[in-house]
């Protein structure tokens, strides 16, 4: 009995040795299988990658775009040009680039034939017979010489350059003018015939348009300006006029009246004169060299106020006759400058 349990238990112990070593050769087999499973698995993803990135478009280098300067009004803040540096010659032949940007600027300021400029002569102020006052619009200037600097500078790398408006209002306080029609401080009467029509009727619209104008300090005023076009559409009829030295028949004939009266009335004052032209023959109502002749569009007479105080003109027609007057207050009759 005792010897049949040990041959029992022998057989179970080789039974168990068998086992054991039969499983370490398994185990190691199956380890190899899974290393070789994964590594086929990382060959076939790196497969898969590098069929893909073949199959991907290759993105080409973009090309670099010009430099481009926008020229904005600075107070809609809209695009008026863009300009390419580099297609007007800068860096190239920045000679030639500076004077294309001075030929557009300068046609930008005074406008061309069928676009107006942004600069604007002052149109003054009235006083108007309620005593209110009447706005005209300010003086507005674009200077070109800064513009075209301004975009040289932006050239190199491009960006935005807002036009340089300069706008000057009248110079005078609101709560002046009714006190300046207190003094006359200038004066001047011319005569003319009046039962010639046509003559009568300009003059009489003509020294409508400068009366009740209110001229502030540093104003410059333009008769053109102030009075508008001399042409039927305004009322103007047809009378005699000095063209080339000669006497001929022309709407508005008879407005250089009114501006050589307003000249002498404001010559008494020594105000700065901007532009004066005489006519090509003597007139008969002021002296010889006395005269201020005018032409919508063309000839003009301008001056500057530079008496140091706002005044006011009036124009007073009687028959026959034209009276301009210079007027200031009280208060600023002792401060008028007088030119030499």
């Amino acid at each position: 009995m005792g010897r049949k349990m040990k041959v029992t238990w022998l057989l179970i112990v080789v039974v168990f040795i068998g086992l054991t070593g039969c499983s370490q050769p398994v185990a190691e087999k199956a380890e190899t299988e899974n290393k070789v499973i994964e590594q086929k698995g990382e060959e076939e993803k790196e497969q898969a990658n590098d069929d893909q990135d073949e199959n991907e478009p290759v993105e080409e280098e973009e090309e670099a775009q010009p430099i481009v300067v926008n020229v904005i009004e600075p107070t809609t803040q809209e695009v008026i040009k863009s300009l390419t540096p580099i297609e007007m010659g800068y860096e190239s032949d920045d000679e030639k680039y500076r004077t294309e940007l001075k030929k557009w600027a300068s046609e930008l300021a005074r406008g061309t034939d069928t676009t107006p400029g942004y600069d604007q002569r002052m149109i003054p102020d009235k006083l108007g017979q309620d005593g209110q006052v009447k706005k005209g619009s300010p003086l507005i200037i674009l200077e070109e010489a800064e513009l075209v600097e301004n975009i040289i500078q932006a050239s190199e790398k491009g960006g935005t350059v807002e036009l340089p408006l300069y706008v000057t209002a009248s110079g005078y306080e609101l709560s002046d003018a009714a006190q300046l029609g207190e003094v006359v401080v200038g004066k001047y009467t011319t005569y003319y015939n009046a039962s010639v029509a046509g003559r009568t009727k300009n003059i009489e619209l003509s020294a409508e348009a400068i009366n009740n104008v209110i001229l502030g300090v540093g104003d410059v005023f333009s008769f053109n300006t102030t009075v508008g076009p001399s042409d039927e559409a305004h009322g103007y009829q047809p009378a005699e006029e000095i063209v080339n030295k000669k006497l001929v028949m022309g709407i508005g004939g008879g407005i250089c009246q009114t501006s050589s009266t307003l000249y002498n009335a404001v010559d008494v004052l020594g105000v700065g004169y901007v532009e004066k032209h005489h006519h090509s023959l003597s007139v008969g109502y002021v002296p010889e060299g006395r005269d201020a002749t005018v032409s919508y569009g063309g000839k003009d007479f301008r001056f500057e106020n530079t008496t140091g105080v706002p005044l006011l003109l009036k124009a007073i027609v009687g028959k026959g006759s034209l009276t301009v007057e210079v007027r200031t207050s009280k208060e600023y009759e002792a401060q008028i400058k007088k030119g030499i």
